[in-house]
This record gives structure tokens, C-alpha cells and sequence, in this order.
């Protein structure tokens, strides 16, 4: 008896196909995202071209071009995942881990949760958002960049504030706005330069520092 011959199933080729293909789109996306990241941050958002871009990339302009429809939405896409560590569209406020932190039923609890996401997220898009402030002055889409994130930051300190007030735990004489306000100055993206990129500290010390110095100005002690 002659054995079976299995016949090729188009579709299951094709399914393979399309799959291989929308691997390596990602994969090329997330190359150039890496290589715009990078420039970005070493020569600014102005100095940087789509052909600058393109050739540390590896790739064609007309292939970036495909990815994004330019400039600024290369950059919003690099800071976006950079901010939350992948490409997931949820924000900051309503990650698990800012969720699972206000929940806490102790104050301390909650700083120590907040801040630990808040360094983890300055240490992979802090010189990103500077590059938002930097270039805030001669682009409008860097200004525009540069205030949403300015704005989103002081609603989730806001929020972190109002959960402290809500269990009786913040200063005598500090209200939800002023704590949200230093929280704003001290947990910031410039500080965060400073201390880690111009003082050279570790990020360690700088967790620490941070973590110790809020506490102290948003608590009782």
C-alpha cells in the first residue's frame, strides 16, 4: 500500500509567513527605537535626522519611515517604552505596581513601593524626559512632549498624597497639593541627572537618599 502523502496546507504556510514577518517588523522597530533612543540622548532631539537614525540602525530611511510616520513620533514611541519598560498602553498610574504600592495599608510601605518604581523608571527614561525639557524651548512637539509628562507626574504624586492624607499620615500642616508639590521637586527627572549622571552616584545611593528624604518631609515621624 503506498503511503500517505500529506497534502500542504496553504493557510498553516501562510499563518507561518505572516508570523515570520511580524517578527522581524518588530524586531526592526524596537532596532531602530534602541538606536533613536540613543542619539536622542547623546545629541539632542533637534540635532538628531531620520538619516541619522536610519544608518546607526542599520536600515533604510524609507524603513523608518514605514515604522513611524516621523521625527517626533519615533521619539514619543522610544520615550512611551521607555517610561513603562514595554509596549503595553497602559500608563504609569495604572500600572500593577503603582496599583499594588497606594494599596498598602502602611505609609512607609507605600513611599518605599513608589519610589523603588519611580528610580527603576528614571534609570531607563530620565535622560529621555530631559531631552523633553531640553529641547522644550525650540519644539513644539518636545514642548508638548514635555508638559504631558509634566502633567501626568504631578497627578500621580497628587494621588500618592491624597492615599497619605487619607490615612492620617502625612505632617501636621501638609496638605495633599504641598506634599505633591515637594514630591514633585525632589522625585524629579533633573535631580535624578544630577545625582546620577553629574555626581556619579550609584543607583543605590541614590534610592536610598530619595526614599530617606521623602519620608522625612512627607511624614510624621
Amino acid at each position: 500500500m503506498a503511503a500517505d502523502v500529506k497534502t500542504p496546507d496553504p493557510d498553516r504556510a501562510r499563518r507561518y509567513q505572516s508570523a515570520q514577518r511580524a517578527q522581524s517588523a518588530a524586531q526592526t522597530k524596537a532596532r531602530i527605537r534602541t538606536a533613536a533612543a540613543e542619539l536622542f540622548v547623546e545629541r539632542g532631539y533637534v540635532a538628531t535626522t531620520i538619516r541619522d537614525i536610519a544608518r546607526a540602525a542599520g536600515v533604510g530611511e524609507r524603513t523608518v519611515y514605514a515604522a513611524f510616520p516621523g521625527k517626533a513620533d519615533l521619539f514619543q514611541h522610544a520615550l512611551d517604552v521607555a517610561t513603562v519598560g514595554d509596549e503595553e498602553p497602559v500608563a504609569v498610574a495604572d500600572r500593577s505596581e503603582i496599583q499594588a504600592a497606594l494599596d498598602q495599608p502602611d505609609p512607609h510601605t507605600v513611599i518605599n513601593q513608589t519610589i523603588g518604581y519611580t528610580v527603576a523608571l528614571f534609570e531607563r527614561a530620565g535622560d529621555l524626559i530631559m531631552v523633553t525639557v531640553q529641547a522644550a524651548d525650540a519644539d513644539p512637539d518636545m514642548r508638548a512632549a514635555a508638559d504631558a509628562g509634566s502633567q501626568a507626574t504631578q497627578q500621580l504624586w497628587l494621588t500618592l498624597t491624597e492615599t497619605l492624607h487619607g490615612m492620617h499620615a502625612l505632617r501636621a500642616g501638609l496638605t495633599a497639593q504641598s506634599a505633591a508639590d515637594i514630591l514633585y521637586a525632589l522625585a524629579s527627572p533633573h535631580v535624578h541627572q544630577l545625582l546620577r549622571r553629574h555626581r556619579e552616584w550609584t543607583r543605590q545611593r541614590y534610592h536610598d537618599w530619595l526614599t530617606d528624604v521623602v519620608t522625612e518631609q512627607l511624614l510624621e515621624a
